[in-house]
């Protein structure tokens, strides 16, 4: 066990560390157990990936760290495409002026939240001074951690359970109920250990429940699995959701907890036929002239929308795909089987929304064999679905993938094109200084144009050799990015494609990742555009 964690800081480095989730736990309960009330809120809404930020821009950081440590602006940028990541390049400039750095004063969190409150409504002079007062009263490590929730790019790297195995050891509450405690949003300044370890009543609020996700469908997994067991259904392409109405107020929540329902005000005025105490788990997605669920990418213009118009709903209109019922009449049914929750969500949707046109119920495929599922799986694309899952009839509604073997999804087979390495940057956390985060060009003619980033999918060896070979053959660097010999060939792989302004190849694919290094092709071996385009023929 690493020594205790007394501040955020030393939270944060501890859990950077290591890689064992026992340990892990272990930090998190010492340090929770041991801050202020007000510091306890604020510590589980970042750890459970939560931001705050003080309206400070990267440029001025980049500025102002080269003004404490007395270096041009070219040596600041330099240094930063060195580092690769702004927070570690402005501790190391400010660390290295020395002056009142280290002072060892007290940083807990509570005071960095106050102070980056103050920094994000101070005048632009202003904002520099209480900056820079606060870096000269800091360590390195502090400046650091500082600096990245200042800006908003606080990564911890520490799962949900994690944080909710750790929270269940100090309040005493099962953790799958903790977890449930935390969905939905709430208020930092407000969550203390005691009001998370007191009495919980979900009728007084819109939050949602801790969404239940599937596992990737194993090999071989069908052959002893007699289909009569199962619900089929496609896995539609669009963003997951549940719809709570409680006590007259209608919430819809992303399953990233994000609340939604400003962005989808249609699907919020149909939810108000639903009685009271009500809990739909489904899809969103973009609905086609044609009545059926178009491609994700449609839905993407609705998506982050805080308003919109009249004119963008009928242009892009939306339905809610139901799937599941998790409380009705104010009583808990994730316990239930379900076929027994797939019974009354029938009930409930034929006596409430049956008429109303922005919501469905998609029946269950007819399969009488795993070959015939087989074939649903198969023309899955052509419908904009991902696939299929599969849902054990007995399952209850678990919470994220606790409850491994009960939902499967079973999706295609991704798309995959052969493209150039043409750019790279440094990563972060135990990878800030290598180069891991790639962008991949295809040929339009005899150019290479981009259309794509990618950040996973080489072991560590082929990372530290593609490093290796940036480094000796990079052409040009702007800032943390530098331009690559385009030589090496990956084998890149996407779920969809769609017309794009963003790229300079006018297309952008959806989920692209290494598939593998492609060392028996050259460049010229890659694949074309026209290739790429193929794969989407619709809009092109």
């Amino acid at each position: 066990m690493k020594s205790s964690p007394h501040t955020f800081t030393d939270l944060y480095l501890a859990l950077r560390d290591t890689s064992r989730s026992e340990e892990k736990v272990g930090l998190l309960v010492e340090y929770l157990q041991s801050v202020s009330d007000e510091e306890f809120g604020w510590a589980v809404h970042l750890l459970q990936g939560g931001s705050f930020r003080g309206g400070v821009k990267s440029r001025e950081l980049r500025q102002w760290s080269g003004d404490v440590a007395g270096v041009p602006d070219w040596l600041v940028e330099e240094s930063y495409s060195v580092a690769g990541d702004l927070a570690e390049t402005v501790s190391l400039l400010v660390a290295g002026a020395g002056g009142e750095l280290g002072a060892q004063e007290e940083h807990s969190l509570t005071r960095w939240i106050k102070s980056i409150r103050e920094i994000s409504v101070a005048t632009p002079d202003a904002r520099k001074q209480l900056v820079l007062a606060l870096w000269r009263t800091m360590t390195q490590s502090e400046v650091l951690v500082f600096t990245k929730l200042l800006t908003g790019g606080l990564r911890i790297g520490v799962a949900k359970g994690l944080v909710a195995k750790a929270l269940a050891q100090i309040v005493g509450v099962p953790h799958i109920e903790v977890w449930q405690r935390l969905a939905g949003g709430w208020r930092p300044e407000e969550l203390t250990r005691e009001a998370l370890g007191g009495s919980f009543d979900t009728t007084k609020s819109t939050a949602p429940y801790p969404f239940f996700l599937a596992c990737p469908l194993e090999p071989d997994t069908l052959v002893d699995l007699p289909i009569a067991d199962w619900q089929c259904e496609f896995k539609w392409d669009g963003i997951r959701a549940q719809i709570v109405k409680r006590a007259g107020r209608i919430a819809i929540w992303s399953r990233g907890d994000e609340l939604v329902s400003e962005s989808f005000p249609e699907l919020c005025d149909c939810a108000a036929a639903l009685p009271d105490g009500v809990v739909l788990d489904g899809e969103i997605v973009a609905w086609s002239s044609d009545g059926h669920p178009a491609s994700f990418s449609d839905l993407q213009g609705r998506l982050h929308r805080k308003k919109v118009s009249v004119a963008l709903r009928k242009s892009i209109p939306v339905h809610f795909l139901a799937y599941d019922i998790l409380e009705h009449m104010g009583s808990d049914l994730r316990v239930w089987p379900l076929r027994e929750r797939r019974g009354v969500l029938s009930a409930v949707f034929s006596a409430n929304l049956g008429s109303i046109d922005n919501f469905s119920l998609p029946q269950p495929l007819e399969c009488h064999s795993w070959e015939d599922a087989r074939i649903h799986q198969q023309s899955s694309r052509s419908r904009h679905a991902e696939g299929l899952m599969l849902k054990r009839l007995d399952s209850e509604y678990g919470v994220g993938r606790t409850a491994r073997g009960a939902w499967w999804k079973w999706k295609i087979e991704p798309f995959s094109i052969d493209a150039v390495l043409l750019y790279a940057q440094k990563g972060h956390g135990r990878r800030a200084d290598l180069f891991t985060d790639y962008t991949f060009g295809v040929w339009d003619g005899e150019k290479l144009v981009t259309f794509a980033k990618a950040y996973s999918g080489l072991s560590d060896s082929e990372i530290a050799e593609v490093d290796a070979f940036i480094k000796r053959n990079t052409q040009e660097r702007f800032g943390p990015v530098r331009t690559v010999r385009p030589e090496l060939v990956f084998e890149i792989a996407f779920e969809a494609i769609w017309p794009s302004k963003r790229h300079r190849a006018g297309v952008a694919v959806r989920f692209p990742r290494i598939l593998r290094w492609r060392r028996d092709k050259s460049a010229r071996d890659a694949d074309t555009l026209e290739t790429l385009k193929s794969f989407g023929a619709l809009g092109f």
